[in-house]
């Protein structure tokens, strides 16, 4: 066959390194992208580097980005980064600091480097400390902008500054990872909208006596809404990407390249030729369009790690068991888990292809698709069927247990509000990637690592191949319900405050039309 899925290849040892917890506080005095607002709307994207060995030259840098700020040159983030096994011999951490440009791409603001040579288990830290950002990689227009402001007296300085904060947690514990760097947490959850891709497939939120409830336990929740009261109400079409910040490590054994089924594929994935060149450039942009941050994006925290909220955090934001629908998804190798709704629809189908999820890595953990059901009884298990009980690891014989889809089920959706409690709800999740083609036998392994993750939800795995009969029938179950449900998707937004105004909405009408 094709090159590529499954790679067995060993993480190269090396001892236990050191837990840190990095804190990225804050900017002073960032340069102006946009002259109209005198303003940025910044973000921190972090990489830490060391000499650790990987298993591939190719295997994905480990990295975190803050949330994005609006209009803002003295952004307070107060974000924290905690990463397992940096070597005693030191590390560099990258901090570039960008504007954010949905419309177009990011403008650099500048560069931070720290570097520390040795780490002991007497290493004090760093505790926010001031870094000044290097103005030589950033953007000479907003670089502009800030002098201009200098010159008018609207701003006292040209050069800003990083606060960040290093603290040491301590030998990171053997973890079965042989020394390789990953991201513990926190967890974190992120959904991001896009109302014009909303309109392109359809994809709007529910009427205001629909609108979901959000969880009563999110932590830490941050959102850039921005109350619109008195406008004419309208519907607001939105395309949701979320994504799940998991507790690491991912299992070692959940690691797969992408199979070369064309010979284009490999070009795309490495950007050789013309072709794989924009190709790849395209999918860069399509996954930065559909994961950027903007003023309708919303985020939290779980710093305590897995926990029944977090379950139930996952369940708000896969809208529960309404709607009947399928979900295509990406875990990455530092644990973060992206995903969006799929279908049969040409639109949501070309949004939802695992390589733009994985923005084009060559390696990740496991990649498929899945979906929600809501069972009748929450602390009973839903019985295997008897041709395929390997898919699951429950005990033969249970007493009935429906679930919604694809039978009605009293107290919950369509008709009522969904139940809270993430013991009435079972995730399906399955193998079905024709870019990375994860290795069915270690599904057992993916789904003790999401039981960990979380805690509280029935979980179910299927073979695309073994299984093949089964998950169809269950996947044309859940389109069933779907089209019983509504023909349209909807995506609950938290709130009907958005930029899309009522004549914004018309336009786009007009120009449907």
């Amino acid at each position: 066959g094709p090159e590529g899925g499954f790679d067995d290849t060993p993480i190269p040892s090396r001892p236990p390194g050191y837990t840190l917890k990095i804190t990225i506080h804050r900017a002073t005095h960032l340069p102006m992208a946009d002259y109209n607002t005198l303003s940025s709307d910044p973000y921190v994207l972090a990489q830490i580097d060391t000499d650790t060995p990987t298993r591939h030259k190719e295997d994905p840098p480990l990295r975190f980005r803050t949330p994005t700020i609006r209009q803002n040159v003295e952004p307070v983030w107060n974000e924290d980064w905690i990463v397992a096994n940096v070597p005693a011999s030191g590390f560099k951490l990258k901090l570039r600091v960008y504007d954010e440009d949905p419309a177009d791409k990011d403008d650099r603001l500048g560069n931070v480097h720290v570097h520390v040579n040795s780490i002991n288990d007497s290493w004090q830290g760093i505790n926010e400390q001031p870094y000044e950002i290097m103005m030589r990689s950033g953007s000479k227009r907003a670089y502009f902008i800030r002098m201009m402001a200098v010159c008018l007296n609207r701003s006292k300085h040209i050069r800003g500054d990083l606060y960040v904060s290093i603290e040491n947690l301590g030998r990171t514990k053997d973890d079965g990872q042989n020394g390789r760097l990953y991201t513990v947490g926190p967890c974190r959850w992120i959904k991001h909208f896009d109302p014009i891709l909303g309109r392109m497939v359809n994809i709007r939120e529910p009427d205001e006596d629909e609108s979901e409830e959000k969880p009563a336990e999110d932590h830490a929740n941050g959102s850039q809404n921005q109350q619109t009261k008195g406008k004419r109400e309208v519907k607001h079409y939105n395309f949701q990407a979320n994504q799940l910040q998991l507790e690491g490590p991912v299992p070692a054994q959940l690691y797969h390249r992408f199979v070369e089924f064309k010979p284009w594929v490999k070009r795309m994935f490495t950007s050789s030729g013309i072709e794989g060149y924009v190709l790849g450039k395209a999918l860069h942009h399509q996954h930065s369009r559909i994961y950027n941050f903007d003023r309708r994006t919303e985020w939290g925290h779980f710093p305590q790690g897995p926990c029944p909220e977090m379950t139930r955090q996952f369940l708000d934001l896969v809208h529960w068991d309404k709607g009947g629908r399928i979900f295509t998804y990406v875990l990455t190798l530092d644990a973060l888990w992206r995903f969006t709704e799929t279908g049969k629809e040409f639109g949501i189908d070309l949004l939802s292809k695992h390589t733009m999820h994985s923005d084009v890595n060559i390696y990740i953990a496991w990649s498929g698709e899945f979906f929600i059901r809501r069972l009748k009884h929450a602390r009973r298990p839903p019985p295997p069927e008897p041709a395929e009980s390997s898919s699951q690891n429950h005990p033969p014989d249970h007493a009935p247990n429906p679930s919604h889809p694809p039978n009605d089920v009293s107290n919950g959706p369509p008709t009522d509000e969904p139940p809270k409690d993430p013991a009435y709800y079972e995730l399906v999740i399955d193998n079905d990637s024709g870019t990375y083609r994860p290795n069915a036998s270690l599904l057992p392994v993916l789904k003790d690592f999401l039981a960990r993750s979380l805690p509280g939800l029935h979980i179910q795995t299927l073979d695309c191949v073994k299984d093949a009969e089964k998950m169809g029938k269950m996947k044309d179950e859940q389109r069933e319900r779907k089209k019983r449900e509504g023909d349209t998707i909807v995506f609950a937004q938290g709130d009907r405050s958005s930029s899309i105004s009522s004549s914004d909405e018309e336009d786009l009408d007009r120009v449907q039309a």
